[in-house]
Order: C-alpha cells, then structure tokens, then sequence
C-alpha cells in the first residue's frame, strides 16, 4: 500500500477512532519513513492534508469572533484583545464601534473617552493611548485608510506581528498566519508545524500546511485550541484529530 493511499484511508478504517489502529499506528507508514519520528520534526503532509481537510469539513468557513464593522474596527479590536479575551473586548467595543469606527471618530472621542468605554480590558490605560496614537498616524500619514504591507501595520503604535497578520488575513485576505498562544500549543502538540518561537512556528506553518488550507489555518486552529486542544484539559475524547495526533498525553 503505496503512503498517499494509507493517508487517504485513515479515519475511514473501522479503527478510525482508536489511535492504537488507525493515524498514530500507521503514522511511519504514512509518512513513509520505517522509524518514529522524532517530535521535533512536523508530521508528513500526508497526514498534514488530512486534519485540514477534517478541519474544513466541520467548518468549512470559520470567522474571528471578534466583533467588526471594517477594517479600522479590526485593527483596534485585536490591539485591544492582546491579554484579554475576545468575549471581553466584544463587550466593550460594541457600544464603543457604534460612535468611533474611523480613526477620525475615535480622535473625536479622545483618549478619556476611549477608556470610559475599555477599562474592563486589561492595560486599557496604554492601549487607549496606542489607539488614540494609531488613529492620528492613520489620518495624517495613510488619509485614514489601513495600509496593507504587514511592516507598515506593525509600525502602529501598539500592533505588533500577530496583529498586523489577523488584519492582514481578515481583513485583506492574505493567508497570513497569526501565532497566537493557542496556535502555537497546537501546532507544537500535533506537530503540524513545530517551532520555538512564534516566528518559527509562523514560518513552519506556510512551509508545512498545504496552499489551499493557508487561508483558513489560523481560524481553524484558533478554535481548535480554544475548544478542543486546551492547554491544561484537552478534549481528546472529542477531538476529531485525535487518531491523527502524535501527542502523549492524550486525555482519554
């Protein structure tokens, strides 16, 4: 059985389920290697392909649940989502985007107002203060318009990588790969893309993750560590990965 066929045929094998008799078990064959790989190195793109084709199988268009009205409200509700969550900032920008959803708006509002409506955020204090900064460089340098080279974004007072990749990626639909904490957990604990870092972990992603899931992969595996994949409590038992996943610790 040629490793294309095997891979094409996990899951749909009566032991879909048990990771003793289906991926993990036939996971040398699948990759085409006689040995077990070693955890520092991605899973083939094989089984690569596989979970993504399961993660759009299941949600075949997912959506950052932040809360948006264009691509300014964007920006400034992942700034504002940085040690915070998305349920959090969604709360406190939907009053906030109903009268400051352009930088000339939130100029208006100033920087007292601005933290009458985040101080439930965490930091609100110097986020308000990068916005209010954010706004004023969007207005006088780029006439009020997002510019969209991920150097310039990240040259914001406030937005750094992984901003300017969820704006880039929502936004302007460039399959920009945002790393965020729940991303890096999962790529390193499945080895779709293994790293040390965010920045290796960014780059292992465009180089292991095959170009028609690029665009999607963010969102996927945001919800999959948010949901399934959990830092201290995974879900295995539920995960549809699981017969798929090399991870050791499996909760079962």
């Amino acid at each position: 059985m040629s490793a294309l066929h095997l891979a094409r045929n996990i899951g749909n094998s009566s032991g879909a389920g048990d990771p003793e008799h289906a991926g993990i078990g036939g996971l040398a064959l699948a990759c085409a290697t006689g040995h077990t790989p070693r955890m520092a190195q991605p899973l083939c793109y094989h089984l690569i392909h596989e979970i993504f084709t399961r993660f759009r199988t299941r949600e075949p268009d997912p959506k950052s649940e932040l809360e948006y009205v264009n691509g300014y409200t964007l920006l400034v509700a992942v700034a504002l989502s940085a040690q915070a969550t998305d349920a959090g900032v969604n709360k406190a920008t939907r009053a906030l985007f109903r009268i400051a959803d352009t930088p000339q708006k939130m100029l208006a509002l100033g920087e007292a107002g601005l933290v009458d409506h985040i101080r439930t955020i965490g930091l609100y204090r110097n986020k308000a203060k990068n916005v209010i900064a954010t706004s004023r460089i969007l207005l006088e340098e780029y006439g009020g318009e997002l510019p969209s080279s991920r150097a310039a974004l990240q040259s914001l007072p406030g937005v750094g990588r992984k901003t300017a990749n969820v704006v880039l990626n929502v936004w302007f639909q460039f399959p920009a790969q945002a790393v965020d904490t729940h991303i890096f957990r999962v790529c390193n604990r499945t080895r779709i893309a293994t790293g040390k870092d965010v920045l290796a972990v960014e780059r292992a992603i465009e180089d292991n993750i095959p170009v028609e899931f690029q665009q999607r992969a963010h969102h996927w595996m945001i919800l999959h560590g948010r949901y399934t994949c959990k830092a201290q409590k995974p879900l295995c038992a539920n995960c549809i990965i699981r017969d798929l996943c090399p991870f050791e610790e499996k909760n079962l």
